[in-house]
C-alpha cells in the first residue's frame, strides 16, 4: 500500500471582472475546482502529468483518504460521502502513480482536477446559486468536454504551470486529453487518451439516453428539483451503463449463473443491485445527467473543418489506447484517430473486461505507459 496521502484542495478561479464563459455564450463570475496533487512542480514548472477523469470520477487518483480529508471535505455532501465510504483505501489508480511507479511522484507533478458539472467539490448543478441562494439543479449552465478544460486551463495559470509533459486518461477523461491537445497545442507536449472517442456514437448516445430516461422517469426526480436522490431511476441508470462498462465473457467468468446470499437472486442481480444503491450513496443524478450529456455533445470537429482536420491538427507526441473487449468505445475507434493524427501511435490492453479494463489492467498500462514517457 501506498504511503501518500490523499489531499484534495479547492480554489475559486474567474471573477467579475474576468468570468468563465461556457460555449454555449453562459458566464460564471466565479468556478471552484477541486483537485489534487502528487509530487514537487520543478522550477520550470514544466514536470506535469495531467490526469483527466471519467464520468462518475473524482480527483483521487492515488494516495489513502484519511480522517483529515474526510474533515477536509465536509461542505461538499457528495465528496465527503465518497470520502467516508473509501476511508483508508486508495485512489483509483493508485496501481499506476507513486514513487517508482510508471507515472512516478518522484519525477513528476501529478494533478488530477474534478471536471466542471461535477458533485466532487468542483461547481456543478449542486452547487449554490450565488443570486438565489438555493441549489443551481437544472439551471446550471450547460457544459461541454471544452468548457471543461478551459476551466483546466485556469487551474494551471493559477498554479503557474507552463508546460503539461502528459495529459493521458479513459473514457471521458480520454475526451478531455484529446480537446487538450487541440485547443492548446503549445502547452501539451503528448498525450494517451484510453477507450475514448472523438465523436460520441450512436450507440453510446443511445445508451445514455436510456440511464437519463430512467432517472427522468422516477417521480422523485421532480423535473431535477429533488431534496433527496431520485434512487429508484438512478439506480436503474447505473445499472445500465454498468452493463456497457463490461463485456459478455467477464460477466459470464465472474457471475455464471450462481446465486448466493440467500436472497434468491442471480450474484449478477445482486452485483447490479449493489452498484446502483451505491451510485445513489455518493453521486448526484443531476450531474450524471449534465456530465453524460456533456459526453454526447463531444464532437472534436466541430467548428474545426471536421473530425479528420481537427485530428490532424495535433502535433505532440501521441499514442492511442484501445481495449480488446470494449463494448463502448470499439478498439476500432481507437485505431481510427491514430490514421488521423500525424505519427501517432497505438496499444492495445487484452482484456476480457471490457470497457473497465483501464480501471482493472494495471500490469499492461504500466508497461504501455512506462514505454511511452522513455
Amino acid at each position: 500500500m501506498s504511503n501518500l496521502i490523499a489531499e484534495t484542495n479547492f480554489v475559486n478561479l474567474f471573477s467579475e471582472d474576468h468570468p468563465f464563459k461556457f460555449e454555449n455564450g453562459s458566464a460564471l463570475n466565479s468556478v471552484t475546482v477541486a483537485y489534487q496533487t502528487f509530487g514537487k512542480l520543478n522550477s520550470e514548472k514544466s514536470n506535469v502529468i495531467m490526469i483527466n477523469h471519467a464520468l462518475t470520477g473524482n480527483a483521487h487518483i492515488t494516495g489513502i483518504i484519511t480522517e483529515k480529508e474526510i474533515k477536509n471535505c465536509r461542505h461538499e455532501k457528495h465528496l465527503a460521502n465518497y470520502n467516508e465510504m473509501y476511508e483508508g483505501k486508495e485512489g483509483w489508480w493508485s496501481p499506476l502513480i507513486g514513487p517508482g511507479k510508471s507515472i512516478d511522484t518522484d519525477k513528476y507533478f501529478v494533478i488530477c482536477s474534478n471536471v466542471l458539472g461535477s458533485c466532487y467539490g468542483t461547481s456543478g448543478p449542486t452547487s449554490i446559486n450565488p443570486n438565489t441562494g438555493k441549489k443551481y439543479n437544472l439551471k446550471f449552465p450547460e457544459v461541454t468536454v471544452r468548457d471543461m478544460i478551459n476551466v483546466q486551463k485556469g487551474l494551471i495559470d493559477y498554479l503557474g504551470i507552463k508546460k503539461i509533459k502528459l495529459a493521458i486518461g479513459g473514457s471521458l477523461g480520454g475526451m478531455q486529453v484529446l480537446e487538450w491537445a487541440i485547443m492548446y497545442p503549445n502547452i501539451i507536449e503528448s498525450i494517451m487518451p484510453i477507450g475514448a472517442s472523438v465523436g460520441h456514437s450512436a450507440w453510446a448516445i443511445g445508451l445514455n439516453e436510456a440511464s437519463r430516461n430512467a432517472i427522468k422517469n422516477d417521480p422523485a426526480w421532480k423535473n431535477g428539483n429533488y431534496i433527496e436522490q431520485p434512487e429508484l431511476g438512478f439506480s436503474l441508470a447505473r445499472k445500465i451503463a454498468m452493463l456497457s462498462y463490461r463485456s459478455y465473457e467477464s460477466f459470464m467468468i465472474k457471475f455464471g449463473r450462481e446465486k448466493s446470499n440467500g436472497t434468491g437472486l442471480f450474484d449478477v442481480e445482486n452485483y447490479l443491485n449493489y452498484q446502483g444503491e451505491k451510485i445513489t450513496k455518493r453521486f448526484d443524478a443531476n450531474a450524471y445527467l449534465y456530465l453524460s450529456e456533456a459526453m454526447d455533445s463531444h464532437d472534436v470537429g466541430i467548428g474545426r473543418g471536421g473530425i479528420e482536420k481537427a485530428l490532424n491538427s495535433i502535433s505532440c507526441k501521441t499514442e492511442c489506447v484501445g481495449i480488446s473487449s470494449d463494448l463502448l468505445y470499439p478498439a476500432e475507434e481507437q485505431k481510427e484517430i491514430v490514421s488521423r493524427i500525424p505519427n501517432a501511435t497505438y496499444s492495445e490492453i487484452n482484456s476480457i473486461h471490457g470497457h473497465d479494463a483501464f480501471l482493472i489492467e494495471f500490469d499492461q498500462l504500466d508497461k504501455i505507459i512506462r514505454n511511452f514517457l522513455v
